[in-house]
């Protein structure tokens, strides 16, 4: 989570909702809801100096690596793997944290140096550029424009890019290193020089005729002939054979890059590609040398070079052309777990009607009042589960979903009852950013826009569940509409949507989310609540599921796949591959640009560090158990941390955790404390009596078995298979299984099937 100091395709997806005119009222009506377009009386927003050149148009980017370029009069660093640069006064410093990354007693470091190393790219006739700005981006690349009276350069740079491509006016590339580089290979009348720097090496490639001056210094001057185009990469040895490798490429300028993505529902597997546009200004080769992170080579089967690179994600694998392409299984979502649990079902409705009974709160900001769509969310398809046509207690569920849409339905209405805007409980669209910002706002989503995912993640779930049995609540006629743009803020698939900038929230090479919208950090940006992130995936799965839109659906399918398997490698890192051994946690609870570190942003106490990553805990929670081994591992370290299972703050998601390798564990500690333990504000008694119950009768989650739908768990217990549907649609339909398993599902219910495995002889 970002900044809290306080607490704590294949998809080029049309959406067609327009932004409509700013009427007089101050708001467009959007389905029955709408969103101010005027700023509430006493709101704040983000700032309306941007700095960008005339050729950035449009919704802006936010929540990027590079986010500071466009916040900022040059930037902080930005971390792009295997380099990191930083815009400064006098042009892009360039550094690889390769060989510096160290383990400190609160994490991993590699981050960027105060100083010059490793040398500034500068321009040979501007001493200092008035300031640095966004000048174009693609999907995992940048374009920073350094000017100053018709002279300057372009630089482009991009995660795992190993090179840095520039483009001069008026005048020539000028390097200014830290210490004088050893030049390895060239000399002053080669285009082309090689060069170390400490213990790193680099190609310089100028144009073919271009000289060098000052090879005896620090300041190295490329004397480009009238050519413009200029290159740099960090090279992962010195040897003449990956020097002649990066020449081949070096003039090969990436100008654009593009991410699509599939999912094939009958093998439950998501594809996707990564493909580079690049514009030879030499020569004729296509395509460029790309380094991959650990969750991507371990998932493609692109030919890939015996040369790496270090990171503070791990080792980062090399490979060349124009795309590659990574595959990775979805696990399934389900609304909640299904009740096939042996536990005392008075003692759960009573819990229930606890929750039916208790006052309910005021209308909070846009992450605690999510909060409390979060809770209601989770309790009533459990409430659901518990009751009958005759309930003589009353329809819980329909309690709960009555509040759902009730509160949903006050912050959608952007006026009040005499038609005027409303100063609190509702979005308001700002169009410097392209971004809509609810309010009352917190923890920066409305200066800083952070944590948007977060936060509208709770809304957006709020809306699924509700969706889950009204369709006509969620049509674009009525309330549908503003859960829409939600979705289009957080996760816009629509590279051409005027109103959003594409994929805000999910850094889609990385593989993850990103929580501030600035960036304005020496350790680049960052992200905590991992966990977050997947609620609000999860919900655009269900929202898509429920209002039979498969676009949206799949969007939230590839979200999900993506972001879990980044949690798996650089959050929990399950296989113990991606960290140096130095290291001994078993989380990291905050990953940054630069460093990956053991702490929130609010608290160090066990309980917490850990569980921030956990909550909130539901039917799309359960990525969390695929590697059983690991989560015993990490419970046993959180066991560690603390001196004992003595739990003094949110002992129910600790609870719910173990359960998913030790169920029975977590209802003993659970009856110990039934009457009084910590709760955690956003979940509640009868969902974790619920989960850890029936994960006791479920098993452990299998993770070797899918579905060719997509609302789906499996689970063993070691001598047999337990297999979970929930089938949106009121028709039955049948879903098969890829260890042979044929699912008859009921419409609108949960069908459970049961098949033992064969006793060894």
């Amino acid at each position: 989570m970002c900044e809290r100091l306080l607490w704590i395709a294949v998809c080029t997806v049309a959406i067609s909702l327009p932004l409509g005119p700013a009427g007089a009222e101050g708001f467009v009506k959007t389905g029955a809801g709408g969103y101010a377009t005027e700023l509430p009386a006493g709101a704040k927003e983000p700032p309306s100096n941007v700095f960008k050149t005339d050729n950035v148009r449009g919704p802006l980017p936010t929540n990027r690596w590079w986010s500071s370029l466009l916040w900022t009069k040059y930037s902080q660093p930005q971390y792009a793997h295997p380099l990191a640069v930083q815009a400064g006064e006098s042009g892009l410093r360039v550094y690889y944290p390769g060989p510096a990354i160290s383990v400190s007693p609160v994490g991993i470091m590699a981050g960027m140096p105060g100083g010059g190393q490793d040398f500034v790219l500068g321009h040979s006739v501007v001493a200092a550029f008035p300031d640095a700005r966004l000048d174009g981006w693609s999907d995992w690349f940048v374009t920073a424009s350094f000017a100053s009276e018709g002279k300057g350069m372009k630089v482009s740079y991009g995660h795992g890019g190993p090179f840095v491509h520039a483009i001069y006016e008026g005048g020539s590339p000028k390097l200014t290193f830290a210490e004088a580089p050893r030049v390895w290979s060239g000399s002053a009348q080669a285009a082309v020089l090689g060069v170390t720097v400490g213990a790193k090496h680099y190609g310089l490639f100028g144009p073919t005729g271009a000289t060098w001056s000052g090879l005896d210094g620090k300041t190295l001057t490329c004397e480009a002939k009238g050519k413009r185009y200029f290159s740099v990469a960090v090279l992962p040895d010195k040897s003449p054979e990956t020097l002649a490798l990066f020449q081949r490429y070096a003039y090969s300028h990436v100008t654009g890059t593009k991410v699509e993505w599939s999912y094939d529902e009958k093998a439950s597997t998501v594809t996707t590609k990564f493909s580079y546009t690049t514009r030879a200004h030499e020569g004729n080769e296509a395509g460029t040398v790309f380094a991959m992170y650990p969750h991507q080579w371990r998932a493609t089967s692109a030919e890939l070079l015996d040369k790496t690179y270090e990171s503070v994600r791990g080792v980062m694998k090399i490979g060349c052309g124009s795309s590659f392409t990574t595959r990775a299984i979805f696990p399934g979502v389900l609304p909640s777990l299904p009740d096939q649990g042996k536990y005392d079902k008075a003692k759960l409705r009573q819990y229930l009607e606890e929750e039916a009974r208790a006052a309910a709160p005021g209308l909070g900001d846009t992450y605690w009042g999510g909060k409390r769509f979060g809770k209601l969310a989770t309790l009533a398809p459990i409430a659901e589960q518990m009751e009958s046509p005759d309930d003589a207690h009353g329809r819980l569920s329909a309690g709960f979903q009555n509040q759902l849409r009730q509160r949903l339905e006050q912050w959608f209405t952007p006026t009040d009852d005499r038609g005027q805007v409303k100063k609190t409980g509702l979005f308001y669209y700002n169009r410097t950013w392209g971004t809509l910002i609810g309010y009352p706002a917190s923890y920066g989503s409305d200066t800083e826009l952070n944590d948007h995912h977060f936060h509208y993640g709770y809304f957006v779930k709020a809306a699924a569940e509700v969706a889950r049995h009204d369709k006509a609540w969620a049509s674009e006629s009525k309330w549908g509409a503003m859960v829409r743009l939600l979705i289009r803020d957080i996760a816009d698939p629509n590279r051409d949507d005027p109103m959003f900038p594409f994929l805000r929230s999910l850094d889609c090479y990385a593989g993850h989310s990103w929580a501030s919208g600035h960036a304005k950090f020496g350790d680049g940006n960052n992200n905590e609540s991992s966990s977050e992130a997947m609620n609000a995936w999860t919900a655009i799965i269900l929202w898509g599921t429920a209002t039979g839109d498969r676009q949206i659906r799949d969007l939230g399918i590839f979200l999900y796949t993506t972001e879990m398997e980044a949690i798996n490698a650089y959050w929990f890192d399950v296989l113990g591959q991606n960290r140096p051994k130095a290291y001994k946690p078993s989380v990291v609870t905050m990953v940054w640009g630069g460093k990956g570190v053991n702490e929130t942003w609010f608290s160090r106490k066990p309980e917490l560090v850990h569980g921030i990553n956990w909550l909130p805990i539901h039917g799309g929670s359960l990525y969390l158990g695929r590697y059983p081994e690991y989560v015993r591992r990490n419970y046993e370290a959180l066991v560690a941390e603390k001196g004992g299972a003595n739990w003094d703050d949110w002992a129910c998601l600790v609870w719910m955790y173990r359960a998913l390798d030790d169920p029975q564990d977590a209802i003993r500690q659970f009856n110990a404390r039934a009457d009084s333990f910590p709760l955690e504000a956003g979940n509640s008694k009868a969902n974790v009596y619920h989960w850890i119950h029936n994960l006791a009768a479920l098993g452990h989650v299998d993770r070797t078995v899918t579905a060719d739908c997509p609302l789906y768990a499996v689970f063993t217990d070691g001598r047999g298979r337990t297999y979970v549907v929930y089938n949106m649609e009121a028709e039955r339909r049948t879903v098969s299984f890829s260890d042979g398993m044929t699912v008859s599902a009921d419409g609108k219910s949960f069908t459970v099937k049961r098949r033992e495995l064969p006793k060894e002889p």
